[in-house]
């Protein structure tokens, strides 16, 4: 399922086109040294901090706590919750986000928190995956993820995933698109600057499922990632695709140390 593009995010990234090209001519790819490694939630202002600091402020939470009744919630022919096998989320899915994506040796890949929370329903509920961004997966991914807040991203420690880490980072490093830019160019080369009024951060992943001011909603990784490749005129990957979650992979290896700040508010 891939949804459409809103009009605020058209008109997003064609205003951007010109601070793009002007970076494009800047770029020594340098990536961050790990001990100058910083989340995104230091470049925020101090009432959008407050904003993530506050549980009763933090719009994000309205989605945890859905996530928290669709745990308890029976689904599929099976008829069975989440908690008939994983027991009480807030014990048994602590530290669970910070290790994802994570390799699994069936499929011989990694799949992130989203693809596990399907295979969960395809395989033990016996019921149809759920869409793309819709609520019920997004609620449900933000409400594993919150088990894990405050602990730190482990980073893709596991060996079998260093190939993937790999590809990651030959993404992540590739230039893409009509405006011929590479993502390092933003988050490694640019970071700290201003972009529409925005500061560019270093593309650390550590509060998704996050809230965003612009979608006024809660929205995943990949759905940021396509945001990024729709300003960089190169053509998105479809959702779950093989190579977002190496991105992913790579990012959250790059994010390593760094705690999971689950769920994140950003401009």
């Amino acid at each position: 399922m891939k949804p459409a593009m809103t009009k605020p995010e058209f008109v997003r990234s064609g205003v951007l086109i010109a601070v793009l090209c002007i970076m494009m001519m800047h770029s020594a790819l340098a990536e961050i040294p790990l001990a100058e490694r910083r989340s995104g939630y230091d470049l925020l202002s101090r009432q959008t901090r407050a904003m993530q600091d506050d549980d009763t402020a933090n719009p994000g939470m309205l989605w945890v706590l859905d996530g928290e009744v669709l745990w308890r919630a029976k689904a599929g022919t099976a008829e069975k919750v989440c908690a008939d096998c994983h027991g009480d989320a807030r014990e048994s899915m602590k530290g669970i986000a910070a290790r994802y994506p994570a390799f699994d040796p069936a499929r011989g890949r990694p799949v992130n928190l989203e693809q596990r929370i399907n295979i969960c329903r395809s395989e033990q509920q016996k019921a149809p995956p759920l869409a793309y961004e819709s609520k019920d997966l997004l609620s449900l991914t933000a409400y594993v993820a919150r088990q894990s807040r405050g602990m730190p991203i482990e980073g893709a420690a596991d060996e079998r995933l260093k190939s993937f880490v790999d590809a990651g980072r030959a993404l992540f490093t590739r230039r893409q698109g009509q405006l011929n830019l590479t993502c390092a160019q933003c988050h490694d080369d640019n970071w700290s600057q201003k972009l529409a009024g925005n500061s560019l951060t270093q593309a650390h992943p550590t509060g998704y499922p996050l809230y965003r001011l612009e979608w006024q909603m809660v929205g995943s990784l990949q759905r940021r990632l396509r945001n990024c490749l729709i300003g960089m005129r190169a053509e998105p990957y479809a959702y779950g695709s093989p190579e977002y979650v190496a991105l992913e992979t790579y990012l959250m290896w790059r994010a390593r140390g760094l705690p999971v700040e689950t769920p994140a508010v950003r401009p």
